[in-house]
């Protein structure tokens, strides 16, 4: 038995077809379809039959059967990126994984076709943020513009609609009990530490003691610190971020090295961290942002395989050959039956100069992508995880942060470092959700 899958949005450039099979959503952007084995077939016929309870869990409370549905399955959500509105258009398409099994009237059209959450566009809704950031103790003073300086408002009121669904508010409370007894993992640079701070926000709404939340190590929110684990003691829930920019290992040079090598990538060995995300119910990951020849070569990082410095290879080659080592690690040791893997795609930059020392910083959306919505480290994502037996989810969020030239830290930001030099390509995360990273 074979199901056809609709035809992928042509915001991001496809993937090459691959020989293996891809079992990626469908609905995900730039990816190929792929063939429905006949074990295969009663998955996919709820998935499509229930493309939107995900979200009508989050947005209304629990029924027994409904927890005895999450008892059987790991639950899923894609955190609200850095950026109240955005945040929310992202979590539609995680939380379909929080409870398989049962189709919602008027969450899907008749003909049980899969919506695609990530072809849409940006409306005006005068009911977001969905947080203050100001009552967020976690929230990252160097990513609240509003306490920077920033006197307009109307970049938070913004909300992500998919053109062909209709989906309910997202609801912190509810959310909360989906995750009660869950470890959600986030893995990646700056960009996924403002997401994990404004998912932990968008749920610090639904606690009723926020004494009960806490970092269970007593450390401030900063990014100098590599590992932070928010902990919901009422719901038995921990939050985590790994900071891991390259995924794989940042090493000293091997003897003999030319002197300009100062360190090296191992291309071919996962991050030493590694072994602290398994063993999650949620696990999202993100890097790109650091993949550039400054970050790179001039500062005398270049990439190593094995014993052998690889002096003249790409960093387009070089972040394919650190995929594929991320991905072999997923097949091998992360236990599919429990978690779930998630890939954001690559967050666009809004440079008003070729010089990239100015970031175009607006009032309100672009209505139109301007070629933003394009990526090179999109494609080879894609073509890398089209190539996997594993079933990795990619939330494709190039295109929602193409638009939004309005949502970005610019000059309202303290502690400028490193990290944060490219500040065009830094989301506000902590006046409510919008789009965030590094």
């Amino acid at each position: 038995m074979s199901v056809t899958y609709p035809t992928p949005s042509p915001h991001l450039p496809q993937a090459k077809q691959s020989k293996q099979s891809n079992r990626l959503p469908s609905s995900t952007p730039p990816l190929p379809a792929r063939a429905v084995t006949r074990r295969d077939a009663p998955r996919r016929r709820r998935e499509l039959a229930g493309r939107w309870w995900w979200w009508w869990w989050a947005a209304s409370p629990p029924s027994a059967s409904g927890a005895s549905s999450l008892e059987r399955v790991a639950l899923a959500f894609f955190l609200a990126s850095v950026a109240l509105v955005l945040s929310c258009a992202l979590y539609l398409y995680v939380f379909r994984y929080l409870g398989r099994g049962s189709a919602v009237a008027g969450f899907v059209g008749d003909d049980l076709e899969p919506c695609d959450v990530f072809d849409g566009a940006w409306v005006p809704d005068a009911g977001y943020p969905l947080y203050n950031s100001s009552l967020c103790p976690f929230a990252e003073r160097g990513f609240n513009c509003l306490a920077n300086g920033r006197r307009d408002t109307g970049y938070l009121k913004w909300r992500w609609k998919p053109r062909r669904c209709d989906a309910p508010r997202f609801t912190a409370r509810a959310a909360l009990e989906r995750l009660r007894g869950k470890r959600v993992v986030f893995v990646g640079d700056s960009m996924s530490r403002t997401q994990w701070e404004s998912f932990i926000c968008m749920l610090m709404v639904g606690v009723d003691d926020p004494k009960t939340v806490y970092e269970v190590n007593g450390n401030e929110i900063t990014k100098t610190i590599r590992s932070l684990a928010v902990r919901f003691a009422s719901f038995d829930l921990t939050v985590e971020f790994f900071r891991s920019v390259f995924l794989v290992q940042q090493r000293p040079p091997p003897r003999h090295a030319p002197k300009r090598v100062k360190s090296t990538l191992r291309l071919d060995r996962l991050d030493n961290i590694s072994r602290k995300w398994v063993n999650s119910d949620v696990l999202i990951f993100n890097t790109g942002h650091w993949w550039t020849p400054t970050k790179l070569f001039e500062m005398g990082c270049y990439f190593q395989s094995g014993r052998a410095l690889k002096l003249g290879t790409s960093v387009e080659a070089a972040f394919r050959t650190a995929l594929e080592t991320w991905a072999s690690w997923v097949e091998k040791r992360i236990d599919l039956n429990r978690t779930h893997v998630f890939f954001r795609t690559y967050e666009p930059s809004h440079w008003s100069d070729t010089n990239q020392k100015v970031c175009e910083v607006t009032e309100q959306p672009s209505s139109e992508a301007k070629g933003n919505d394009k990526s090179e480290f999109g494609t080879i994502l894609a073509d890398v995880v089209a190539n996997m037996k594993a079933p990795v989810t990619l939330l494709n969020v190039t295109l929602m942060g193409a638009f939004r030239s309005d949502a970005h830290v610019g000059t309202w930001t303290i502690g400028v470092s490193l990290e944060f030099l490219m500040l065009g390509m830094n989301w506000l995360a902590k006046d409510g959700p919008v789009i965030a990273d590094s």
